[in-house]
């Protein structure tokens, strides 16, 4: 039983994780010291992606699963498992990680944009 909620917990908090790769830039619009947290998510969450790098919350979900005595997900990962297909089409792949890139750009420029109006210089100065 503990073991079922820990997998869950932490298929969550990957969720919010992923979430945050996405919009994170825009969170640091209000709070502009954590766009150096979004800074190290983004290249973390492009890392895995680019590089392959193994992720340690698909590790630990499969873990927990394997321990609850449930299936761990495909070796495709998380994202394929929970998100591709499930929210955009599978054939949209490309074009989902092509808008999520613009996404995060278009935040940080924006960032660029409000600090410079707000006269701090840059966005960590704040």
């Amino acid at each position: 039983m503990l073991y079922r909620l820990l997998a869950d917990v932490t298929a969550v908090v990957h969720f919010l994780f992923v979430a945050y790769v996405v919009v994170g830039g825009f969170i640091a619009w209000r709070w502009p010291r954590t766009v150096w947290l979004h800074l190290a998510a983004v290249a973390w969450g492009f890392s895995t992606i680019l590089f392959g790098f193994d992720c340690p919350l698909t590790d630990l979900e499969n873990w927990a699963r394997h321990r609850a005595g449930d299936a761990g997900l495909p070796s495709t990962g998380f994202i394929d498992h929970y998100i591709t297909g499930v929210l955009y089409p599978r054939d949209a792949l490309d074009l989902v990680r092509i808008l999520v890139a613009l996404c995060v750009i278009g935040s940080w420029a924006g960032l660029v944009w409000l600090s410079r109006r707000r006269g701090t210089g840059t966005a960590a100065a704040r």
